[in-house]
């Protein structure tokens, strides 16, 4: 019984968890989101077409709007959100207008680990 007790609040506080981001989560999603926002030498490429700074940042907000409980870390919200195409399953690209190419997931992640609460 105690067991099944365990389990159930166990299951339970998982349940309270997923869902809402903290405060700091937020931030860093915000922050990542305004990373995007504020690229001035680059397009965000989805499905083969690029896009300005503010497409991409409403698409971003758009994705995440959609994805609901299911983003409750910033790693979720690359993961679900900035990474790959709901539509076709192709990874997004950030290319710079130098002609460099990079995953957004790459890109991203190299933008948060720069993040200063």
């Amino acid at each position: 019984m105690r067991v099944l007790m365990g389990m159930v609040l166990l299951a339970f506080g998982a349940l309270t968890y997923a869902g809402t981001p903290d405060a700091l989560e937020e931030r860093k999603i915000q922050y990542l989101i305004a990373v995007v926002e504020n690229l001035h030498d680059a397009q965000f490429v989805r499905n083969d077409v690029g896009y300005e700074a503010k497409e991409a940042a409403d698409h971003l907000r758009l994705k995440l709007r959609g994805a609901g409980s299911r983003v409750a870390t910033v790693e979720d919200f690359i993961r679900l959100c900035a990474s790959v195409s709901s539509m076709s399953g192709r990874p997004y690209q950030i290319r710079f207008s130098d002609g460099r190419v990079v995953s957004s997931e790459e890109f991203l992640r190299q933008r948060l680990a720069e993040f200063v609460p």
